[in-house]
């Protein structure tokens, strides 16, 4: 434990390990995604996407060993002990901060499948990274504005077609895939912008995940809503490795996508597409709420609000 050491030394250190350990993986995960690569059949590049997952996993336990040495943070989770590797799902979380992604590694770890996001088309290109995503079977995604199918519509489609097509390396393998719905880190000012009519959350956009429904609902049939709680309002990463982050709680409910969801029809019917979103809305509801319940159950205090 480095706990004893003061923030300003402990910071640099904690940092020095997680990239110490990044520089240990990266040969090994570069190799096998080179391997993977070198021959096109399903079988071969099938064993190495294992392998490829083995090290991403490991690199993700030396990262939670890491944050172990930092400080002795009080973790408070629940609803993880019904969730299995041979499970697949679809994540929802708000999201307060970068270190939510350190908090989703950390409480998934082993538990789930390896969880992905989906990816911009443009983040393939990424030195190194780029590699390792595609690698790890991170779905590169592209997005249509409305403005450029207003001037091309024969693109009409084509976003839906591209993503259902990247889906196809799952394969049959189980699959976790994360998405803010959000759509950004919470901020007073994007609150107030949005006019969010929740009290701790930006407005849900069902737009994302619908993608995700669309492209592989035949075989994702729960969402895993997550609600993270933190002492302060939004920590950073620097707060993390400098052991200044004390408690996290955490509450995941399991829940079943209903079936007219899961069928791809959200962008065809405005009816389904209205019912989508209201079960969304409802989520967010409830989310909202205990969020209020974990604070004072926790003794964490009220949220602050914006001004």
């Amino acid at each position: 434990m480095l706990s004893f050491l003061p923030s300003w030394l402990l910071g640099p250190l904690a940092f020095l390990l997680f990239v110490g350990n990044t520089l240990f993986w990266t040969p090994a995960l570069f190799a096998a995604s080179l391997l993977k690569a070198a021959i096109p059949l399903q079988g071969w590049r099938r064993l190495w996407t294992k392998a490829v997952t083995f090290v991403a996993e490991t690199w993700s336990s030396g990262n939670i060993r890491g944050l172990g040495l930092i400080r002795r943070i009080r973790w408070e989770v629940h609803g993880v002990e019904d969730l299995g590797r041979k499970g697949w799902y679809l994540i929802s979380s708000n999201h307060r901060s970068w270190v939510d992604i350190v908090v989703l590694q950390k409480i998934f770890h082993r538990r789930i499948p390896f969880p992905k996001f989906f990816l911009k088309k443009s983040l393939a290109y990424v030195p190194i990274l780029g590699v390792a995503w595609w690698a790890l079977d991170y779905p590169f995604m592209r997005r249509y504005t409305k403005a450029y199918l207003e001037k091309h519509p024969e693109k009409r489609g084509k976003d839906l077609e591209i993503t259902q097509k990247a889906c196809e390396r799952f394969g049959n393998a189980p699959v976790a895939i994360i998405n803010f719905m959000e759509g950004t880190r919470f901020t007073p000012q994007k609150h107030r912008l949005l006019s969010s009519p929740y009290r701790n959350l930006l407005p849900p956009k069902a737009g994302g995940i619908a993608f995700v429904l669309s492209s592989m609902g035949d075989r994702i049939r729960h969402l895993l809503d997550v609600t993270i709680v933190y002492p302060q309002e939004s920590p950073s990463l620097w707060d993390l490795l400098s052991g200044k982050i004390r408690q996290v709680v955490v509450h995941v409910e399991k829940l079943e996508i209903p079936e007219e969801f899961r069928t791809g029809k959200y962008f065809e019917d405005a009816a389904v597409r209205e019912r989508f979103q209201a079960w969304v809305r409802e989520i967010w509801a409830r989310k909202d709420a205990l969020i209020e319940r974990l604070r004072r159950e926790h003794g964490l205090g009220p949220e602050a609000l914006p001004a």
